[in-house]
């Protein structure tokens, strides 16, 4: 078997995601294709150390890229079965930046701007702090709009979680699940209607990708061919749609910050923290596994929430009287 079908092989036995698969395997041919015509046996560990670090020296890539090309040479050797030991980098600079965060008034402007169907992910991904793709991947059985909660199971951290479904966005749900589901009906009819299912439930229930419950809240518009099994279904909305949809409304409504999907996130911290929402009652919501990611919203807080020396001058009489005496 050929090393990037024994390493592809080893990707989808641990369920990793696709996107995640297609990324490991793009830096392992990278790597491999650096140290040709040598085998990734013989270059083992100091190999890797070399090639990690000219990224983050020579290449100058940002931590987070360094950080995935390590693990997915990391994969590699151990589908090998080599032991590579810890490896020890010249590490990429890390920046500390902290996120965009708009006004309610800005939020409000912005989701106004958007239609259809983005209207209902931008305003669920706001109302209750979803990641893009947790949006993107909602299952139908996982939106419960009696209770006003969102069970979020396909996550970052592999752990499932319970947010919150805004009541505000509740119509226009009910109307779009009803579209979806005519969509969905027309498909059966035709000998389709299949989904992708998580992991290995497809063989531990075959028909299940055919209920109405596992079906996505937000399907893709036509029919593709699963990359695992080949058969075709309905996906769920491509990634970069949203993302366009988002920043053209950003656009739209005249806001000057850099605005993406993942704003929408922060902004929903930010503003629960402004509120008086108790920080680990965020972190739950938000679904970080350590209280200081989502401590990053307290330090957002602060410039807004402390009064500038110079406007409390301003507000003297004597400081006023005198300034315009002179």
């Amino acid at each position: 078997m050929k090393l990037m079908e024994e390493v592809q092989n080893a990707l989808r036995v641990q369920g990793y995601a696709y996107k995640t698969e297609k990324q490991y395997l793009s830096w392992i041919r990278r790597y491999v294709r650096r140290y040709l015509p040598k085998h990734p046996r013989e270059t083992g560990g100091d190999g890797v150390r070399e090639y990690v670090t000219y990224l983050a020296v020579e290449r100058h890539i940002s931590p987070t890229t360094q950080g995935q090309c390590l693990a997915a040479l990391q994969f590699l050797y151990k589908t090998l079965g080599v032991d590579i030991g810890d490896i020890k980098v010249v590490r990429a600079k890390k920046d500390k930046h902290l996120p965009t965060v708009l006004t309610e008034t800005e939020v409000m402007n912005l989701l106004m701007h958007l239609d259809g169907i983005y209207k209902i992910m931008g305003e669920m991904i706001y109302g209750g702090g979803l990641r893009l793709m947790e949006c993107l991947r909602l299952r139908v059985k996982d939106v419960d709009m009696d209770n006003l909660s969102v069970t979020l199971r396909e996550t970052k951290s592999n752990r499932d979680r319970v947010t919150c479904l805004p009541a505000s966005v509740v119509p226009m749900l009910r109307l779009h699940l009803e579209k979806v589901k005519a969509l969905h009906n027309e498909d059966l009819a035709r000998g389709l209607g299949m989904v992708e299912m998580p992991y290995a439930f497809d063989r531990k229930s075959p028909n299940a990708g055919l209920e109405w419950g596992w079906q996505y809240v937000f399907p893709a518009a036509g029919l593709s061919r699963d990359p695992y099994s080949g058969k075709i279904g309905r996906h769920h909305i491509f990634e970069t749609s949203l993302q366009r949809a988002v920043k053209s409304a950003a656009t739209a409504a005249g806001i000057a910050k850099p605005v993406g999907v993942h704003t929408l996130r922060h902004c929903f911290a930010t503003h629960l923290y402004r509120a008086g929402t108790d920080i680990r009652t965020i972190q739950e919501l938000l679904g970080h596994s350590k209280l200081e990611t989502t401590m990053i919203y307290v330090h957002l807080q602060g410039g807004a929430a402390v009064r500038s020396p110079l406007d409390r001058l301003s507000a003297m009489p004597v400081i006023r009287q005198a300034v315009v005496e002179s």
